[in-house]
């Protein structure tokens, strides 16, 4: 064990009770997408009192440097995200959310948390490792367009510009002291359905004089899976759901509109754009066959995250060496999406989860429900891991 690293797991063990302390504040007061003014400024505050000026990126967002020595001899980012879903939190606990129906149900009050740790370890350590670490406190990762795309618009990736980015993500699937890695595509693309069917509306003992909005609906819904299974590339992952229906508040009424809202997803570039034709053409044909009208919007979201080969291979075995190869899983591909993948189209990135399950304390739900919660020793591997990256990767 090199004496940097000896310095940081130090550091990070002593570090980790206050930022345990800083989750739980963040955890308490969570902000939705595009609303973390209080986060963004409690975060400001906390670099402020390492000495670390910040900026403002994507009106939500900071931006941070620190440098070590010789500070133009490498230049790796870190990113964290800071936003909160609209989710009324079950779990009955000290740092329990304080706004109604927002929680930080995906972990990032975990991941801003350790990002700030692995800044203090970074301060600590300075005249020990070389170049520049960047810092990104991002908004917006749960909502399109995704925090990470305003944050390149606003210059984020620029002066200094990292040669590479690495993020973290929680794993609920994975024991707490562990980590998990993949090389290449790790998480598919997402573009958000808004479709509205329309027709004149009537009684429902006379269907033969007014289009059956409900009826359609339900063909077009069945019509969009065929695509999912009839056009696509069995080998090539992707899903099409549709997960709201909203249309009648009667039982003798035919409705003059149904809206259905839904999400895709794909591993493939060229499919998915071919999928958004076929989305909109069976959909047309189906509502205006049955004598309705029809509007479709795809709201094109997130692309694919690509772990750069080359620098994730070199991060993967900086973790080895960092947790004991052991402690460093292959992680799963997934049909999750995630902002990141505006990074990993611009620079080398890699994007890695922490484990942070605890079966034995009953942590052990998924992200985006009521009942997710972390095991806080995670934290100390998390910060730890950033700032060991932060000070040692390269591409």
């Amino acid at each position: 064990m090199s004496q940097l690293q000896e310095k940081i797991k130090a550091l990070a063990k002593e570090f980790a009770p206050a930022q345990i302390a800083v989750r739980h504040h963040l955890h308490a007061n969570p902000e939705l997408s595009y609303q973390e003014f209080e986060t963004a400024k409690y975060v400001k505050a906390q670099l402020a009192a390492m000495g670390i000026a910040s900026d403002e990126k994507a009106t939500t967002g900071l931006v941070a440097v620190i440098e070590g020595k010789n500070p133009s001899s490498r230049i790796i980012a870190l990113r964290a995200d800071m936003d909160a879903l609209p989710i009324q939190e079950q779990n009955d606990v000290p740092y329990k959310s304080t706004v109604a129906g927002v929680m930080h149900a995906c972990g990032h009050d975990v991941h801003t948390t350790i990002l700030l740790g692995a800044a203090k370890i970074l301060v600590a350590t300075k005249d020990s490792w070389e170049g520049t670490v960047k810092l990104f406190f991002q908004p917006g990762e749960e909502k399109n367009p995704g925090g990470a795309s305003y944050m390149i618009r606003d210059g984020a990736l620029q002066n200094p510009a990292p040669e590479a980015i690495v993020a973290l993500h929680v794993h609920p699937g994975l024991d707490t002291g562990k980590l998990s890695f993949r090389k290449g595509r790790v998480m598919a693309s997402a573009d958000e359905l808004y479709i509205t069917i329309k027709g004149s509306g009537g009684h429902a003992a006379s269907p033969h004089l007014a289009p059956d909005t409900i009826l359609i609906a339900s063909q077009v819904i069945i019509s969009l899976q065929q695509i999912i299974s009839r056009n696509r590339n069995p080998v090539s992952p992707s899903v099409l759901s549709i997960c709201s229906v909203q249309g009648g508040n009667t039982t003798n009424v035919i409705p003059s509109e149904v809206k259905l809202m839904g999400t895709f997803r794909a591993m493939d570039e060229t499919w998915r754009h071919k999928a958004h034709e076929l989305i909109t053409k069976t959909a047309k044909g189906v509502a205006e066959s049955m004598g309705a009208e029809i509007d479709i919007l795809i709201d094109v979201g997130y692309p694919t995250v690509d772990n750069d080969p080359a620098f994730t291979e070199t991060a993967w075995k900086l973790a080895d060496d960092y947790m004991g190869a052991q402690n460093v899983l292959e992680t799963e591909m997934r049909m999750g999406a995630e902002d990141f993948g505006y990074y990993s189209q611009e620079i080398p990135g890699c994007f890695f989860r922490l484990g942070v399950r605890n079966e034995a304390a009953g942590i052990v739900h998924n992200v985006h429900t009521p009942h997710f919660d972390i095991d806080e020793n995670a934290i100390e591997i998390g910060m730890g891991m950033m700032a060991w990256l932060g000070a040692t990767a390269h591409t």
